[in-house]
């Protein structure tokens, strides 16, 4: 029996956090010189770690380039538009951009399909419609990554009590998410369906053993940056000019309450 890995300590993780960091520096470099379009699927249970595996990937690249699309449930209009994928497609990168999807059109084959807000047929329909969407958007240009992450039920059970106790932390936890844990062998059926009907070879599915949060970020992270190849791209070398100096500028003293008060 194989032996648990010990947690991953902030002296191991941080160092090599940061060194995955600066390659993606490079990457939105990348992707920016050369019109680029990558897109990224982020998907799994509740509380497996994709919000803080986004925010780790986004934390130093620039918002004008690395968007995190993470759209609310859908209207009763857009339940009703492209099996559920239509929303998502206007969110899709123009050249130039990284776009990171917390929860994708993958929903109608997850939760829209465990808790009964879509019918079997329009999940079938889903199943069916899915792979040749994404096809099209590799053939397109778009560079489609896809990650389930992936928990115990165990730590599902530990996570959701930390929220419940945690007031900084509370907001994550929604009612769908407490009915998920009633549901979890529903959930466990439309994974495995999903796998089995959308695994295709132009954007397959990459899971991360998320139980570790630190390992399941650097895992993952590590894993992107393998599926981008990417090289320097070439800089001028930057100086800072010297600032122009006014003799007959005289700067004018502000009221004082338009100061922030000093409370620390």
């Amino acid at each position: 029996m194989q032996r648990p890995q010990r947690t991953l300590g902030g002296n191991d993780y941080f160092p090599e956090l940061l060194k995955l960091q600066v390659e993606l520096t490079r990457v939105q470099e990348q992707v920016v010189a050369q019109g680029l379009r990558v897109a990224i699927v982020f998907e799994g249970r509740d509380s497996a770690g994709k919000g803080g595996a986004i925010k780790r990937i986004t934390q130093h690249l620039d918002p004008r380039v690395c968007r995190v699309i993470a759209l609310p449930a859908p209207t009763r209009r857009e339940e009703t538009q492209l099996c559920g994928i239509q929303r998502f497609v206007r969110h899709l990168p123009a050249a130039g951009e990284m776009v990171l999807f917390d929860r994708s059109w993958y929903s109608r084959s997850g939760v829209e399909s465990v808790m009964g807000f879509a019918t079997e047929d329009e999940v079938e329909t889903f199943l069916q419609v899915v792979p040749d969407f994404e096809r099209m958007l590799v053939r397109s240009g778009i560079h489609l990554s896809k990650y389930w992450f992936s928990i115990t039920d165990e730590e599902q059970q530990l996570r959701f009590l930390m929220r419940i106790h945690d007031p900084m932390k509370q907001w994550k936890l929604s009612p769908m998410d407490l009915e998920s844990r009633i549901r979890w062998e529903q959930y466990t059926k439309a994974k495995e369906e999903m796998f089995e009907r959308t695994n295709i070879a132009e954007a397959p599915w990459y899971i991360v053993p998320g139980n570790d949060k630190k390992r399941a970020r650097l895992n993952c992270i590590s894993h992107l940056l393998g599926l981008m190849p990417y090289t320097d791209v070439p800089h001028e070398e930057v100086h800072l000019p010297q600032r122009v100096f006014n003799p007959d500028y005289e700067r004018e003293v502000l009221p004082r309450d338009l100061y922030v008060p000093q409370k620390y």
